[in-house]
Protein backbone atom coordinates (compact mmCIF):
# COMPACT_ATOMS: atom_id res chain seq x y z
CA UNK A 1 0.00 0.00 0.00
CA UNK A 2 1.21 3.38 -1.17
CA UNK A 3 0.67 6.11 1.69
CA UNK A 4 1.29 9.80 1.69
CA UNK A 5 2.98 12.32 4.18
CA UNK A 6 1.40 14.95 4.37
CA UNK A 7 2.83 17.89 7.09
CA UNK A 8 2.44 22.05 7.30
CA UNK A 9 6.19 23.35 7.38
CA UNK A 10 5.60 26.82 8.98
CA UNK A 11 8.98 28.57 7.83
CA UNK A 12 9.81 31.84 10.04
CA UNK A 13 9.32 35.25 7.85
CA UNK A 14 12.55 36.11 5.95
CA UNK A 15 13.59 32.49 5.84
CA UNK A 16 11.92 31.51 3.05
CA UNK A 17 14.81 31.89 0.09
CA UNK A 18 16.98 30.02 2.20
CA UNK A 19 14.87 27.50 3.37
CA UNK A 20 14.18 26.92 -0.26
CA UNK A 21 18.06 26.37 -1.00
CA UNK A 22 18.41 24.43 2.20
CA UNK A 23 15.45 22.09 1.39
CA UNK A 24 17.27 21.85 -2.71
CA UNK A 25 20.27 20.22 -0.66
CA UNK A 26 18.00 18.08 1.56
CA UNK A 27 15.87 16.85 -1.13
CA UNK A 28 18.41 13.59 -2.08
CA UNK A 29 19.02 12.38 1.16
CA UNK A 30 14.97 11.49 1.26
CA UNK A 31 15.14 10.18 -2.46
CA UNK A 32 17.59 7.86 -1.73
CA UNK A 33 15.57 6.47 1.28
CA UNK A 34 14.47 2.80 1.09
CA UNK A 35 10.50 2.91 0.41
CA UNK A 36 10.47 6.70 -0.92
CA UNK A 37 8.23 7.39 -4.01
CA UNK A 38 7.93 10.98 -4.20
CA UNK A 39 8.15 14.38 -3.14
CA UNK A 40 6.10 17.90 -3.81
CA UNK A 41 6.89 21.14 -1.48
CA UNK A 42 4.17 23.55 -2.34
CA UNK A 43 5.09 27.41 -1.55
CA UNK A 44 2.20 29.83 0.39
CA UNK A 45 -0.11 31.62 -1.71
CA UNK A 46 0.05 34.55 1.05
CA UNK A 47 2.95 35.69 3.28
CA UNK A 48 2.97 34.35 6.94
CA UNK A 49 1.44 30.81 5.58
CA UNK A 50 2.62 27.76 5.87
CA UNK A 51 4.54 25.38 2.77
CA UNK A 52 3.23 22.23 2.01
CA UNK A 53 4.73 19.02 1.82
CA UNK A 54 3.33 15.73 0.21
CA UNK A 55 5.83 12.30 0.10
CA UNK A 56 4.81 9.68 -1.17
CA UNK A 57 6.37 6.41 0.47
CA UNK A 58 5.47 2.63 0.17
CA UNK A 59 4.31 2.28 3.58
CA UNK A 60 4.59 4.58 7.35
CA UNK A 61 7.25 2.44 8.10
CA UNK A 62 9.55 3.14 5.72
CA UNK A 63 8.99 6.88 6.90
CA UNK A 64 8.78 6.69 10.15
CA UNK A 65 10.66 3.82 11.40
CA UNK A 66 13.33 3.74 8.27
CA UNK A 67 14.25 7.20 7.03
CA UNK A 68 13.59 9.08 10.65
CA UNK A 69 15.89 6.00 11.70
CA UNK A 70 18.54 6.74 9.51
CA UNK A 71 21.82 8.96 9.18
CA UNK A 72 20.48 10.79 6.35
CA UNK A 73 17.62 11.98 8.37
CA UNK A 74 19.90 13.29 10.57
CA UNK A 75 21.15 15.47 7.84
CA UNK A 76 18.00 16.72 6.79
CA UNK A 77 16.76 17.35 10.49
CA UNK A 78 20.24 19.85 10.49
CA UNK A 79 19.16 21.30 7.25
CA UNK A 80 15.44 22.33 7.34
CA UNK A 81 14.76 22.14 11.17
CA UNK A 82 16.28 25.47 11.83
CA UNK A 83 13.55 27.01 9.56
CA UNK A 84 10.23 25.69 11.42
CA UNK A 85 8.47 27.75 14.23
CA UNK A 86 6.85 25.76 15.71
CA UNK A 87 7.80 22.19 14.37
CA UNK A 88 5.43 20.96 11.91
CA UNK A 89 2.97 18.14 12.53
CA UNK A 90 3.13 14.92 10.24
CA UNK A 91 -0.07 13.09 9.30
CA UNK A 92 -0.32 10.06 6.92
CA UNK A 93 -2.95 9.08 4.30
CA UNK A 94 -3.95 5.52 2.80
CA UNK A 95 -5.37 4.79 -1.18
CA UNK A 96 -7.42 7.37 -2.67
CA UNK A 97 -10.99 7.18 -2.40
Amino acid sequence: MAVIEHALWPVRAGDEAAFEAAFAEARPLIASAPGFHSIEIRRPMASGQPYLLLAGWRSVEDHRDGFRQSNQYQQWRALLHPFYDPMPVVSYFGEAL
